[in-house]
Parts: C-alpha cells; structure tokens; sequence
C-alpha cells in the first residue's frame, strides 16, 4: 500500500515521503496513529512540489555560497588585537573572534563551527584560515593580525 508519511518515522523515512509499505502496517499502525495517510493523487502532487521547492531553495543556498566563498577570498579580515612589544598577543584569536571581524567587516552570519584554524593565533601576522560555508564550497581567508595601539 502507499502512503504518504505526516511525520518524521525511526527506520522507515522522512515527513513528506511517499512509501509502499505493508498493507497490515499502514491499516494497523501507520494511520490510526496519525503518522501516514494513503497516499492519493493529490497528496503525491503535494509532495512532489515540495520536493521542488526544496531543490531550488538548495539551488539558491548554493549560489549564496558561491557568491560568499568569492567575496571572503577576494577582502580578507583584519583584526586588532593587544600585542606586546615582541609581537605575541595577550590572548589569543580563536574561531569565534574570526566569525565576529567577519561579521562586522562583510556583513557575514557565519558560524563559528565552520571556521578551521590550524591553531588559536597568538602573535601578530597574517595567517589563513578556511571558511566551511556549503557542502563542498569552502573558502579560503586571509586574516591579518595587527596590533590594537598602532
């Protein structure tokens, strides 16, 4: 029998999923339950323009990406930071630090998470960090450390 599943079901599949299953299970335990009902031409109608809708909002996410990956690789960020005379910071610039210059440099909501540092950076340079932003699209950006006082 086919039904189309109204929530999320562990082991059997995704809410808005079109399934054959057995037709005990649907009768018996999919539908009284509220988690599937049959599956008519207007429901699959239903669920095939999602699955399009879907496909273009990840079309557009990709391109968003693309369009960002260019951007962060085409201006870098800067970010000062308290330096001693020898060049080594007072603390250090982790991946959130980087996510924040980002941010207020580019207009950029990126997480954190996203962001591979080699290391923390602790003394003054420029250093490169890559920048997840899509399933294969990453960045590479160039972070130059400069000293707050200067």
């Amino acid at each position: 029998m086919k039904v189309v599943l109204l929530k999320d079901v562990p082991g059997l599949g995704k809410m808005d999923t079109a399934l054959d299953v057995a037709e005990g299970y649907a009768r018996n335990y999919l539908i009284p339950r509220g988690l599937a009902i049959p599956a008519t031409s207007k429901e699959l109608n239903r669920v095939n323009k999602l699955r399009e809708a879907e496909k273009r909002k990840e079309v557009r996410l990709e391109e968003k990406a693309r369009e960002d990956a260019r951007k962060l690789k085409a201006q870098g960020v800067t970010i000062r930071a308290k330096a001693g005379e020898t060049g080594r910071l007072y603390g250090s610039i982790t991946s959130k630090d980087v996510a924040d210059a980002i941010h207020e440099s580019l207009g950029m909501e990126i997480d954190r998470r996203k962001i591979e540092l080699a290391d923390s950076i602790r003394e003054l340079g420029t250093f490169t960090a890559t920048v997840r932003l899509f399933p294969g699209i990453s960045a590479d950006v160039t972070i130059n450390v400069i000293d707050e006082g200067k």
